[in-house]
C-alpha cells in the first residue's frame, strides 16, 4: 500500500484522537495526576504528528478526500485537506502541544484540573476538525464543539467575573451558530451542495445569495472577534487562564477567519464578490476593526485586557487582507495568520507566568520585571516588537506582503492605514516593554546587608518557559531563515485559492 493511501485516514485520526482521549485523560486524572498530565501531552503531540505525517503528500500538490457515512440525509461527515487546512491544522497541533506543556506547571495546585485538561483536549479535537472537513456541515458540527467546549476554558475559575463573560460568550456563540446554519442552509438551497471539494457553489448574484453572505459574515465574524461583534472577547480573556487565552487568541478565533476565507473562495464563486461589491463589506468591517481594537488597547491598564483589545486589531489585518482580493495580499493574509498565533501565544503565556508568579496584573506594576523574570520578558519583547511590524520578525513580513497586495490592488490607503495601526501597536506595546526593563525596581537593596534583587529570581519553572521561549523566538526565526516554511505554505495556498476562482 502506498503511503499517499495510508495519509488517507489520517485526517480522521488527527481529529477523533483527541476526542477519544478525553475521557481517558479525565479518568486517569481521577487516580494519578501524574497521569493525567502524561497523557495529555503524549495526545497533542501525537495529533501534531498525525497531522504533520500529512505534509508530504500535500506538498506534492494532492488533495486528501475522505467521506464518511452520511449523519442526516443528504449530510454526513467528510474530511478534506488541501494546503491552507494543513498549515492551520500544523500550527494549531504545535501550539496547542506546547500549551499543554506549559500547562502542566501553570495549573499545578489549582481546583479543577481534570476538566481543565479534558476541555483542553477536547476543544483541540474541534478545531482540527474545522481545518480538516470537507463540507459545511461537517465544519459546522466541529465549529460548535469547538464553540462550546472553550466556554469551560472560559469560566474556569468560576469567580462571577469568570461566569459574567462565560454568559456572554454562550450568548454570542449560539447567535453566531444560528446565522452559520442558516447561511449553511440558504448555500444547500441555492446550490444544491455544501461540499468545499469544489469551489464555487453559489454563482449567481441574489437576495438569497447576498442574505447567505452576511449570514456567513455574522456567523464567523464573531468567532474572529470583528468589530462589533467582537464584545464576548475583551471580557473573556482576563478571566481565562492565560493558557487558554493563548489559545483563544492564538488559535481558536482563527476559526472565523478560516470560515471566512472558505467562504469567499469556495462558497461563492470569488468573481460574484468582486463584481457585486460585496467585498467592501469586508473590507469597511476590517477598517474599524483594526482602528478601534488599536485605539481601545491604548487606554486598558490590566495587562491581559490589553492583549485581548490587540486581538481584536490585529484580527482587522486578517480580514483586511480577505477584501483586498489579490494573491499577494492573500499570501500577507495568511502568514498573518501564523504569525499572529506566534505572537500572541507568546504574548499571552508570558502574562501568565508574570501573574502565576508574582500577582501583578496591571501594566504599571510591572516596573523591573524585566530583571525578576529576564527571559519571560526577552520573549513578550520579541513578540510585542513583532506585533508592531518591526523588521526583521515575521509580523513585518505579514504587513509587508498586505500592503505590497493593497498596491497591486491600487488602494494605497491601505498601506496608510497599515502604517497607522503599527504606530497604535508600538504606543500600547512599547511602555510595557520600558516599564519592565527601565521602570524603577519596587525592591530596593536592604540597607543593612546591601542584599540586591536577584537576576531572574521569579522565572517560571522550565514546561512554562520553554514553550514562551520556543514561540518567542519563532517570532524572530520566521524573520531571519531562508527555508520559513509557514510562508511557503501562504503562497501555496494563496496560489491554491486563486486557481480555483478563476
Amino acid at each position: 500500500m502506498e503511503y499517499s493511501q495510508i495519509v488517507q485516514q489520517f485526517p480522521i485520526w488527527a481529529t477523533i484522537f483527541p476526542m477519544i482521549m478525553t475521557a481517558a485523560v479525565f479518568f486517569a486524572g481521577r487516580r494519578s495526576s501524574k497521569t493525567r498530565n502524561i497523557l495529555t501531552v503524549i495526545t497533542t503531540t501525537v495529533t501534531f504528528l498525525l497531522v504533520l505525517a500529512m505534509y508530504p503528500v500535500i506538498m506534492a500538490g494532492e488533495i486528501i478526500y475522505y467521506p464518511i457515512a452520511e449523519l442526516i440525509p443528504p449530510f454526513g461527515l467528510s474530511f478534506r485537506v488541501d494546503v491552507l487546512g494543513f498549515g492551520l491544522a500544523l500550527l494549531s497541533s504545535f501550539v496547542w502541544m506546547l500549551v499543554s506543556i506549559y500547562s502542566l506547571a501553570y495549573m499545578d495546585g489549582k481546583e479543577y484540573q481534570n476538566r481543565y485538561f479534558s476541555a483542553l483536549i477536547l476543544t483541540l479535537s474541534g478545531c482540527i476538525g474545522i481545518f480538516l472537513s470537507g463540507d459545511l456541515f461537517s465544519l459546522f458540527i466541529f465549529y460548535e464543539l469547538m464553540s462550546l467546549v472553550s466556554y469551560i476554558l472560559i469560566v474556569h475559575s468560576e469567580t462571577s467575573e469568570a461566569l459574567k463573560a462565560g454568559f456572554k460568550y454562550l450568548i454570542v456563540t449560539i447567535a453566531g451558530g444560528l446565522f452559520l446554519f442558516f447561511g449553511i442552509i440558504i448555500t444547500f438551497e441555492i446550490g444544491g451542495s455544501i461540499s468545499l471539494h469544489e469551489g464555487g457553489i453559489i454563482t449567481e448574484v441574489t437576495n438569497l445569495s447576498f442574505l447567505a453572505y452576511i449570514s456567513f459574515i455574522i456567523g464567523f465574524g464573531m468567532k474572529a472577534g470583528m468589530v462589533p461583534l467582537h464584545v464576548w472577547l475583551p471580557d473573556a480573556h482576563p478571566v481565562a487562564p492565560s493558557p487558554a487565552s493563548a489559545l483563544l487568541s492564538g488559535i481558536m478565533i482563527k476559526t472565523g477567519a478560516y470560515g471566512l476565507l472558505r467562504m469567499v473562495f469556495h462558497v461563492f464563486d470569488y468573481n460574484i464578490i468582486v463584481e457585486a461589491n460585496w467585498h467592501w463589506i469586508l473590507a469597511v468591517l476590517s477598517v474599524i476593526t483594526i482602528l478601534l481594537g488599536s485605539a481601545v488597547a491604548i487606554v486598558q491598564q490590566d495587562l491581559k485586557r490589553r492583549l485581548a483589545y490587540s486581538s481584536v486589531g490585529q484580527m482587522g489585518y486578517i480580514l483586511l487582507g480577505i477584501s483586498i482580493m489579490t494573491e499577494t495580499a492573500m499570501i500577507g493574509d495568511i502568514f498573518h495568520i501564523f504569525s499572529h498565533a506566534f505572537m500572541k501565544s507568546t504574548l499571552f503565556l508570558a502574562a501568565g507566568v508574570i501573574i502565576s508568579k508574582t500577582g501583578k496584573k496591571k501594566i504599571d506594576e510591572l516596573k523591573g520585571i524585566g530583571y525578576k523574570m529576564p527571559l519571560t520578558m526577552i520573549s513578550f519583547t520579541i513578540a510585542a516588537l513583532a506585533m508592531i511590524g518591526i523588521p526583521p520578525l515575521n509580523g513585518f513580513l505579514s504587513k509587508w506582503a498586505l500592503s505590497l497586495g493593497a498596491l497591486d490592488a491600487n488602494q494605497p490607503y491601505y498601506v496608510v492605514l497599515l502604517l497607522l495601526s503599527s504606530l497604535m501597536n508600538a504606543v500600547y506595546y512599547l511602555p510595557i516593554v520600558n516599564t519592565a526593563f527601565f521602570g524603577k525596581v519596587d525592591e530596593e537593596p536592604k540597607p543593612d546587608t546591601g542584599e540586591q534583587v536577584k537576576i531572574g529570581k521569579f522565572e517560571a519553572p522550565l514546561t512554562m518557559i520553554m514553550p514562551v521561549m520556543v514561540l518567542g523566538l519563532s517570532c524572530l526565526v520566521l524573520g531571519l531563515l531562508p527555508i520559513n516554511l509557514p510562508y511557503e505554505l501562504s503562497q501555496e495556498a494563496a496560489r491554491m485559492l486563486f486557481e480555483n476562482s478563476f
